[in-house]
């Protein structure tokens, strides 16, 4: 790469970066040149001899790199306001560097003063940060639609991961909730707390696993692609397609709908499904992928082909009121659940386009959450005033029979609900997931048919105002442990160890500007997606192991 000044005003320079790929030329500051020739400058000074570094040292760099990208990512916004462009080619290049360096096994010492006098040069050279979500921040993050490739297209099908993926999605105990709850409780009077249910072959089966920590299986080598074509604004929802490992899709409240391929490479947007007339709130794909249903604040629902995007039917909401979420009922994908802004769930045809006889029922609130068992015989719905409420659900007419409700926290918000009859293969214990402005990631255990809940155990995270949803993690291993994901309005993404009774942290991920909405792994973990409040879309990699 060649690098040519030319004089401009304001202490600038005009620089010439030869990218083959798009030949664009692009200006920045003398202050941003400066930070990308002390990143090199630092990497070849330092570069230590190839191999003989501990695991651990690459571990603790991964980290500091981590840091350091999270902080040139959150300054990203205010850098070169004409040039948007410039700032996805920037980040990209800091992210190479950053891995690059990461390899290097440079000294503790020396990494921390790194991030110091990184974080220092950026605050004085554009200001202390706003607030997340600030007006300035929101209105500066304009990265327009230049979708960036931050890594090399490697051939997934070399990932031994991959093996064997698609059977595991599906293993799900549909035992009774009843008698699984009397031996969970059986099974943990006995047992220390935090440790995993245990089964006659469990050494056997952790063996075949082999002895990689729960924390070295989810450890990632850093953005490998970043979306954004909805920037601007929010991105609430983004969902791998079901046993896909390279099919994306996201909802923004531009009111699009973007489904992207990651293979083959580079990664792009497929098509852009354009109809509603406001903001998209929540989709889902159907288990086979051949359509996806939205819900939008125009108070509609629509159906879409995925093969081509065209809209198949629009479905106007009973109430007449926005509609905040939905999903497919799991075993019988013609009927699909809403819930909207008038407290009501309704259950849709999707065929017919009319709601269910007997598949309506109200809430408290406003719906913001919905999640069936895998079954499809229970359902659980959140709303904005605290309460998480069960139905029954009959599979042969789709009425909803109102079972529970609990309480979370009076007036905090439930924006997101996952449920799972299996935390692990060593620990049966059907659980849901619950994200609640509380500052909380909160998961319950189901005790019984009627979908009662119990709290179980919460993880710190930070969401007071936020949608922030999570998900457990699709694998069930024999490793020991068991993870669950989830945004933050830390603009991190936080990864958490349900079995383990301290230090649950196994992993946080950072790169983005704004609070973290939404996360996704596809079907064998290897690219986790995440979505935030800006319209970001960042796919992490796994390290290959």
């Amino acid at each position: 790469m060649t690098v040519v000044y030319n004089a401009v005003p304001e202490n600038c320079v005009c620089v010439f970066f030869f990218f083959p790929e798009t030949r664009v030329v692009m200006t920045a500051t003398q202050e941003e040149i400066t930070e990308t020739i002390m990143t090199t400058e630092m990497r070849h000074a330092h570069n230590a001899p190839a191999g003989g570094h501990a695991r651990g040292g690459g571990r603790g760099m991964a980290a500091v790199w981590q840091q350091v990208l999270a902080v040139d990512a959150r300054y990203n916004a205010y850098r070169t306001p004409t040039f948007p462009q410039f700032r996805t080619q920037y980040i990209r290049r800091r992210s190479q560097l950053l891995r690059e360096n990461a390899k290097a096994g440079h000294p503790p010492a020396l990494r921390r003063q790194y991030l110091r006098l990184r974080g220092q040069l950026l605050g004085q050279r554009y200001g202390p940060l706003s607030e997340p979500g600030s007006a300035r921040a929101y209105s500066n993050s304009i990265v327009r639609s230049s979708r960036t490739t931050l890594d090399r297209m490697e051939d997934f099908e070399d990932d031994p991961r991959a093996l064997g993926a698609r059977g595991h999605r599906r293993s799900v105990s549909r035992g009774s909730y009843q008698l699984q709850a009397q031996m969970n409780r059986a099974v943990y009077e006995d047992r220390p707390p935090g440790s995993v249910v245990p089964t006659s072959a469990a050494e056997a089966s952790r063996a075949m696993a082999g002895d990689t920590s729960l924390s070295e299986n989810y450890a990632f080598a850093g953005m490998y692609h970043v979306f954004d074509q909805h920037v601007d604004e929010a991105v609430p929802r983004v969902r791998f397609a079901n046993d896909d490992r390279h099919r994306l899709a996201c909802c923004s409240l531009d009111g699009s709908i973007s489904l992207c391929q990651l293979v083959p490479a580079p990664p792009t947007v497929l098509r852009v499904l354009r109809g509603h007339t406001r903001g998209v709130s929540d989709f889902a794909w159907s288990l086979s992928n051949d359509i996806l249903v939205s819900t939008s604040l125009d108070a509609t629902m629509r159906i879409w082909a995925s093969e081509d995007g065209r809209c198949i039917r629009e479905i106007p909401d009973p109430d007449g009121a926005e509609l905040l979420c939905c999903t497919f009922q799991p075993v019988n994908n013609n009927l699909t659940v809403v819930g909207n802004a008038k407290h009501n769930v309704h259950v849709m045809n999707i065929s017919t386009g009319k709601k269910v006889k007997g598949g309506s029922s109200k809430l408290t609130g406003r719906v913001l959450a919905l999640s069936f068992d895998a079954p499809g015989r229970l359902l659980w719905a959140g709303d904005d005033r605290g309460s998480v409420f069960s139905f029954l659900f009959d599979m042969a007419t789709g009425k909803l029979t109102k079972a529970k409700r609990l309480v979370v926290h009076e007036g905090s918000p439930v924006t997101s609900i996952s449920a799972r009859s299996w935390v692990s293969r060593e620990a049966r214990d059907p659980s849901l997931l619950i994200n609640a402005c509380l500052n909380k990631l909160l998961l319950y255990r189901v005790v019984d048919n009627e979908g009662t809940l119990q709290l179980k155990r919460s993880f710190p995270i930070e969401q007071s105002s936020h949608p922030v949803r999570s998900i457990f993690c699709p694998l069930m291993s024999f490793r020991q442990g068991a993870c669950v994901v989830t945004g933050s309005e830390d603009m991190c993404v936080h990864f958490f160890d349900v079995e383990r009774a301290a230090k649950a942290a196994v992993n946080k991920l950072q790169g983005h500007s704004a609070p973290v909405l939404d996360v996704s792994f596809n079907c064998d973990e290897s690219l986790l997606a995440s979505s935030d409040a800006s319209g970001m879309v960042i796919v992490w990699r796994r390290e290959q192991k």
